[in-house]
């Protein structure tokens, strides 16, 4: 089936209470034939893709088939945003209750000395709520689970702390446990001892109470996860001022952002947002685009720019004309990127989650087994019981299940807060493998603007009169060259002078008369000059002087473009046009190196020009490829490839995409064309280089910390296995020590939040 024939939706869920839920979800959306989907517990979404021949309703049925519920996405300004406080609200009250009543029976139960007469029944009393409506939703998740014949870690919890409170309610009834006066002490480790006579009550509401306090950290910390998410979705305007015709001429209307379309035109006062996408009409201000890029200086804009969405308008009053509105936006486009990247799973996400999709039912097996074991051996029904709860308890994987999830949101939500877009976990994995980073030189390396760099003026004359002179002629060219030379000479005092009878000969240059400077009141005399290539100069008979030709040669041998200037039938002067290296590129360059990358200038530009720029920057003459064409950048990654080099790739540029495609890592720049950041894996908001190294280094240390989390997560587990089934752990610990480790992986995720970015 063709892609084409796919359709993608994300569908939101509700009632998982662990990872296992996620993967079992997972493996039921894919038993439908033609469809792919993967399940997020920590963003509670399914991305799924699916043929024409299975129906949304279809999908939803599936996850309700499978014991949990299903929805379409509804819109973030909907009541649903509302309602995830709500739910930690109820979880966060359940906890506090279930605490106040667990904190008297844990006291009793730890110091002999205060077990006074029949506090074996205060602590049912208080213990039972505890373990039955506390532990409610464990109860619920394990109950629904067993009618669609699976387990999970709810399973786990639920079978563990109902087993520790209908034992203590046997031994208090039916044994001697109840009997007035009766204590026993606080230990850790197995003995021998009538099982008949102890009572597992702290154990029971101990372990419920640490196991809401996990799974209540946990849904804040999810929430503050994803904190970077909301705030970019909230970054828009609520309202617009557009300007509407009337018979009574233009008048203004204040509507609400979701009524803009496209091709209205809108005013953005001082201090306001820009309501969407647009280009500059009339007006001349600053803008504040941090929110957007990272930058944290103002932009200037005026007449003719295109402008974001959401950016801060400064001092002046705009009138913008809007092209792209709603889900169409930058910023939209920014939260849809992020919002898909953590909807994905990494490589060893997935591992993670068949592992702890098994794991119940050996952990079930495992318990059974500990149980049979001890009392092979004479131990005790007490002991051999204490022992195969706390396995039960102390297996639960929720840290496996959250190690990837949590840094992933935290890692992709602080990379958009800096302008650093990730579309997926992938992503991650791609940037620790990289050891070669190729360059385009234009618009990456280089502003892709030309600009003046030196004017020579042969004997005799001034480098103010050569400028105005060629910028006063060139100012009537479309040429990038030439709109360089007439902008500089613009800059300079005098300016422009008039020109008449321009001509351009198409590949060599312009000529036409310009209007000389006047002098002591007299009129002025118009100079018939020459700019362009030296063979301009020469079929017009003019004589260019030796020390003119050496400053020729010097100039393209240091990768500029030279013009030559002449009036009078003589070469006057030079004028010498680069594209500039942004400020940023040097110190990018040697970040690359830090990273233990290799650097290459990829270029279509003359070997002079490449070789000029490529010593500028830092980088080696023998990683220069220059002279390529846009169909060859394809070739030279995949040669780069077929030596064993893992390959990045940035650029910008129509001419950049599939090169940015087929590398194993491709960073498009935001200011460049929309083809090229479709084909990309990184976005980098702002036009500077030295983002490019910070986007490597904060994937990097997602990475670092993904696999950190599942080292801890899965090493807790197995170390933990042994000692619980040894009896070496008491039930209320195990339950501590399960729901720590979660709340650990979450907080080691949330570390993220503090990296800093060198391209301040």
């Amino acid at each position: 089936m063709s892609e084409s024939a796919l359709q993608s939706i994300e569908l939101d869920i509700t009632g998982m209470t662990c990872a296992s839920c996620a993967n079992r979800i997972e493996r039921k959306l894919n038993k439908l034939d033609g469809v792919s989907a993967t399940v997020n517990y920590a963003t509670e979404k399914a991305k799924v893709s699916f043929p024409e021949s299975v129906s949304t309703s279809d999908l939803v049925s599936q996850v309700e088939a499978a014991g949990y519920q299903a929805q379409l996405p509804v819109p973030a300004s909907s009541t649903s945003q509302a309602q995830a406080p709500d739910a930690t609200l109820a979880l966060r009250n359940r906890l506090l209750i279930s605490a106040a009543l667990s904190v008297p029976v844990v006291l009793i139960a730890m110091v002999p000395a205060w077990q006074f007469t029949y506090w074996q029944w205060l602590s049912l009393t208080l213990a039972a709520p505890v373990v039955v409506w506390g532990g409610w939703p464990f109860h619920r998740a394990a109950w629904q689970n067993l009618r669609h014949g699976s387990s999970t870690m709810d399973t786990l919890i639920s079978v563990g702390t109902i087993a520790a409170l209908g034992w203590s309610v046997y031994a208090l009834f039916w044994g001697s446990a109840g009997m007035p006066g009766m204590t026993h002490p606080f230990e850790f480790t197995i003995k021998r001892s009538d099982g008949s006579a102890n009572i597992y009550l702290e154990a029971a509401a101990g372990v419920t109470t640490f196991i809401l306090a996990g799974r209540y950290f946990e849904a804040r910390s999810k929430r503050q996860a994803g904190a970077a998410l909301r705030a970019l979705l909230e970054l828009g305007a609520k309202e617009v001022t557009v300007l509407r015709e009337s018979p009574a001429g233009v008048t203004e209307e204040k509507i609400a952002i979701e009524q803009l379309a496209v091709a209205d035109r809108f005013v953005v006062r001082p201090g306001e947002k820009v309501a969407a996408d647009g280009v500059i009409e009339t007006g001349n201000s600053t803008l504040d685009v941090s929110m957007l890029t990272g930058e944290s200086l103002p932009v200037d804009a005026s007449a003719g720019d295109q402008i974001a969405g959401a950016t801060i308008n400064g001092a002046g009053r705009l009138i913008v004309r809007a092209t792209r509105v709603g889900a169409d936006t930058q910023l939209a486009r920014m939260a849809r990127l992020v919002e898909d990247a953590q909807n994905g799973k990494a490589q060893a996400q997935r591992l993670a989650d068949r592992i702890s999709g098994i794991f119940v039912p050996i952990v079930i097996g495992l318990s059974v087994a500990t149980l049979g074991f001890w009392l092979g051996f004479g131990e005790g029904l007490s002991a051999a019981f204490t022992a195969a709860v706390a396995v039960l308890i102390i297996a639960c994987p929720c840290a496996l299940g959250l190690a990837t999830p949590t840094a992933l949101l935290v890692g992709t939500g602080r990379g958009a807060q800096l302008g650093i877009l990730i579309k997926g976990p992938e992503v991650l994995e791609s940037t620790q493998r990289v050891d070669t980073i190729v360059l385009d030189k234009t618009g990456t390396v280089t502003t892709g603007r030309m600009s003046v760099l030196e004017v020579v003026a042969a004997d005799g004359e001034a480098e103010s009169t050569v400028l105005r002179l060629a910028g006063s002629l060139e100012n009537a060219s479309e040429h990038p060259i030439a709109q360089a030379i007439a902008a500089a000479a613009k800059a300079q005092p005098g300016g422009l002078s008039a020109v008449a009878d321009f001509q351009n000969i198409e590949g060599l240059g312009v000529l036409g008369e310009v209007a000389a400077e006047r002098s002591d009141n007299q009129a002025a005399v118009p100079r018939r000059v020459v700019v362009g290539r030296p063979q301009l100069l020469d079929d017009q008979g003019y004589h260019t002087s030796a020390e003119l030709s050496e400053a020729l040669k010097r100039a393209q041998s240091a990768g500029g473009t030279a013009v030559l200037v002449g009036w009078d039938a003589r070469a006057r002067g030079l004028v010498v046009v680069a594209d500039t290296i942004k400020d940023s590129s040097t110190e990018a360059i040697s970040r690359f190196k830090a990273l233990g990358l290799k650097p290459i200038l990829l270029t279509g530009d003359h070997r002079h020009t490449a070789q000029a720029v490529a010593e500028q920057v830092g980088i080696d003459a023998d990683s220069v490829i220059a002279e390529v064409l846009p169909v060859q950048k394809v070739q030279v990654v995949k040669e780069l490839q077929t030596q064993g080099k893992t390959v990045a790739m940035v650029g910008d540029g129509v001419n950049d995409a599939a090169a940015l495609a087929q590398a194993n890592l491709g960073l498009a720049m935001g200011t460049g064309t929309d083809v090229a950041i479709e084909a990309s894996d990184l976005t980098l908001v702002r036009g500077d280089l030295r983002v490019a190294a910070d986007a490597i280094r904060l994937s990097r240390r997602t990475l670092s910390t993904i696999k950190g989390n599942l080292f801890w997560a899965f090493a807790y587990n197995v170390a933990a296995l042994p000692l619980a089934a040894a009896g070496l752990l008491n039930p209320m610990l195990a339950g501590a020590a399960m729901a720590l480790s979660s709340v650990f992986v979450v907080s080691n995720s949330l570390r993220l939040r503090g990296f800093k970015p060198l391209s301040r």
